[in-house]
């Protein structure tokens, strides 16, 4: 038996059976459980405070802002679980915008190319990020910081100031609604979940939290580190790439700048749906589910009156308590195991 099916199967082994209902406990912890719960309390609370919270329209609305930053963190979540960091995510997004804003391609078949294009951007990026973090040894942060401001300066390049028009085909039908009721960008985020949990069950998917756990360990196992760790990032850039397609679908617009606001957010999506910042621990699906909750709070927010001048100290309050908030879920899941 190879050393990575050794790693998959030791999670099969039963446990004694006085720690069962701990370690069930542990699992419905990490897979997302507490963030369900409570984007359902804060969609309760925004529904007393605005009674057309739960028209197909509202709904609608919800999910178009809601999808860039489920996919930006749904890469984050790729990186953070093999125990790194990726800032480029930023950067990554704004080329994407920009070029989809300077050269519009309008129709089904312009549709097709423009997400091929920030796809191939997204892949490109990752795999530079994956280069250098895997085959060069450099610092994941001090690697995809560069890439960003790379990437930032490329954005500059392409489009100097906020304009420039997104196809109307792109912004009319991608940010529409199926049969009038299903809210057509949140199939991307259905998809890029379906294809998680068959990915986590693959030696691919195993291979990212084994070498999140232990690297060296991983390595010993028989896992080529390298080469899963390089995967990861381009994983994780694709998903950047599509981030930036349906941000650019739902502005209309292009913006030098537009991926800034969803690094802060990326990470505390992550860390509020559960993902261990240290790595080997988390769940794709709860970032989203993360992300979702911070869009529904701002809809709260603005819904209660706050003003919007206080949206930078709430996204730096929000990623503290994201951090806290995941310490506190993996401290509670380590101990639940154990009863």
């Amino acid at each position: 038996m190879t050393g990575l099916n050794q790693i998959a199967t030791r999670t099969e082994v039963d446990p004694p059976q006085g720690r069962l209902a701990g370690q069930m406990f542990a699992r419905l912890l990490q897979g997302g459980l507490i963030i369900v719960i409570l984007y359902f309390a804060l969609y309760a609370l925004y529904f007393y405070l605005q009674p057309r919270a739960l028209s197909s329209s509202s709904i609608a609305a919800l999910m178009n802002n809601t999808v860039p930053l489920a996919l930006a963190a749904a890469g984050q979540t790729f990186v953070i679980i093999s125990r790194g960091f990726d800032l480029s995510v930023a950067g990554v997004i704004s080329v994407c915008n920009v070029v989809m804003a300077v050269y519009p391609l309008d129709g089904p078949g312009g549709a097709v190319m423009s997400i091929l294009i920030c796809v191939a951007i997204g892949g490109s990026v990752g795999a530079i990020n994956g280069f250098l973090v895997a085959y060069l040894r450099l610092q994941s942060i001090a690697a995809t910081l560069a890439t960003m401001i790379i990437c930032q300066g490329v954005a500059l390049v392409i489009l100097n100031a906020p304009g420039g028009r997104v196809a109307d085909w792109l912004s009319y039908e991608l940010t529409d609604r199926l049969f009038k009721t299903i809210p057509i960008s949140g199939l991307f985020v259905l998809a890029v979940v379906l294809a998680w949990l068959y990915i986590r069950r693959t030696s691919f998917g195993i291979s990212i939290y084994a070498i999140g756990a232990d690297e060296h360990a991983s390595g010993l196992s028989g896992i080529n580190v390298r080469k899963v760790r390089f995967f990861t990032f381009v994983s994780a850039g694709v998903l950047y790439g599509l981030a930036g397609f349906m941000l650019s679908a739902q502005t209309a617009t292009g913006n030098p700048t537009s991926g800034t606001p969803l690094l802060l957010l990326s990470f505390a999506a992550v860390a509020l749906g559960g993902t261990s910042l240290s790595g080997g621990k988390g769940s794709l699906f709860g970032s989203v589910m993360g992300a979702a909750t911070l869009m529904l709070l701002q809809k709260v927010l603005f819904s209660s009156g706050v003003s919007s001048f206080y949206t930078g100290v709430f996204q730096g309050s929000v990623l503290v308590i994201a951090v806290v908030f995941s310490g506190l879920i993996e401290k509670l899941g380590e101990r639940a195991a154990k009863l």
